[in-house]
Order: C-alpha cells, then sequence, then structure tokens
C-alpha cells in the first residue's frame, strides 16, 4: 500500500513523503499510531501542508536536542552481568535499560523506542544509536562485560576467543580447500585412461 507520513518516520521518511509500505505495517503500524494515513487524492492535498509544518517542527527540536546528541556521541556506557564461560548472557540487557542508563548519565529523556538496538544476549563491545529525531542519531559505545571482572579483562578474553575461532577458520578453509584440489586431482587420473582408450580406439579406425 501507498502512505503518505504525518510524522517523521525513522528508516522510513519524513512528513509529507509518500512511501509504499506493507500492508500489515501500514495497517497495524503506522495508521494505528497516527504516523500515516493512506495516500488518497483527498490526503494528498494535504501533502505540502504537512511538509512544511513539519519541516518547522523538526529544526526546532533538531536545536533543542542537538546539545543532547553532543554528550552522547561516542560516549560508553557499561553493564556489569553475569554470563556463561561462552559469554552467553543469564538474562540480557535491554533497551529499556540502555535508555534508563543514558537518561541517568547524561541528563537526558529518551525512552526505549528511541534505542536502535535488540536485547544484548552475549558480552561484548556494541554500537548503538539512539535515535532523538530522524536528523539526530548519534552512536554510543556499550561495553557487556562479565560481573566480576574489569572491562578492559572481558574485552581481551573476547579478543583473544575471537582471534582463536579466526584461526580456526582459517585452518578449516585451507583443508577444505587441499581436500578439494585432491579430489579434483584424483578425478583428473580417472578420466585419463579414459581418454587414451578413445584416442586409441579412433585411431585403429
Amino acid at each position: 500500500m501507498k502512505v503518505l507520513l504525518l510524522k517523521d518516520v525513522y528508516k522510513l521518511g519524513r512528513a509529507g513523503d509518500v512511501k509504499k509500505v506493507a500492508n500489515g505495517f501500514g495497517r497495524n503500524y503506522l495508521m494505528p499510531q497516527g504516523l500515516a494515513v493512506l495516500a488518497t487524492p483527498g490526503a494528498m492535498k494535504n501533502a505540502d501542508r504537512i511538509r512544511t509544518e513539519a519541516n518547522v517542527q523538526r529544526t526546532a527540536l533538531n536545536q533543542e536536542l542537538g546539545g543532547v546528541a553532543d554528550r552522547i556521541e561516542g560516549q560508553m556506557l557499561s553493564f556489569p552481568v553475569r554470563a556463561s564461560e561462552t559469554g552467553k548472557l543469564y538474562g540480557s540487557v535491554t533497551s529499556r535499560q540502555i535508555a534508563d542508563a543514558i537518561n541517568e548519565k547524561f541528563a537526558a529523556s529518551v525512552t526505549h523506542r528511541q534505542i536502535d538496538a535488540q536485547p544484548l544476549r552475549n558480552l561484548g563491545d556494541y554500537k548503538i544509536k539512539v535515535r532523538l529525531t530522524i536528523d539526530l542519531a548519534p552512536t554510543l559505545r556499550v561495553v557487556v562485560y562479565r560481573e566480576g571482572e574489569s572491562v578492559e579483562a572481558t574485552l581481551a578474553a573476547l579478543a583473544e576467543q575471537a582471534a582463536a575461532r579466526a584461526a580456526a577458520e582459517a585452518v578449516a578453509a585451507q583443508e577444505a580447500k587441499l581436500a578439494r584440489l585432491a579430489a579434483e586431482a584424483s578425478a583428473a587420473k580417472e578420466e585419463t585412461p579414459v581418454e587414451e582408450a578413445e584416442e586409441a580406439a579412433s585411431g585403429s579406425d
């Protein structure tokens, strides 16, 4: 279906834009949330007005939240958690937890819906965007580390594990390549007698 956006929608478009979306997304999310209407001829008559009003509101909001974006950009939040030996969390770090930590540390006022991330279920160092406005989406560093260890110790252990996995994958890839070459060589040897017999038969004719 085609819809006319009434408000800015992150990763979709700006107010006043006409977008083609899946029926379910339009009817179950965009329309009930007041973010869009069907792009009927009647609705399209209001597109310019919607676009103009949204531009004014967006400019004011960008100015208002610009300072918040500057405070968040490139900063780090850390979450100590309980995790298995493999690094899988006993639970998860949710977008709501991240939003609460941002609000406390940076004197902001964001909701979990503005955190562009799925629940974090493994130890690691993550880059996460905070959707303040369609134009302002500062990137935040979120480190999930093992409870009882330092951030540095967890990250070092993860780096070692990643290096070991990469080395193992490289060895496996090399072994697979050698096995393929051996199989091709073996197949070539098996074909040679057949080719020689065919040449001999053609020569006798």
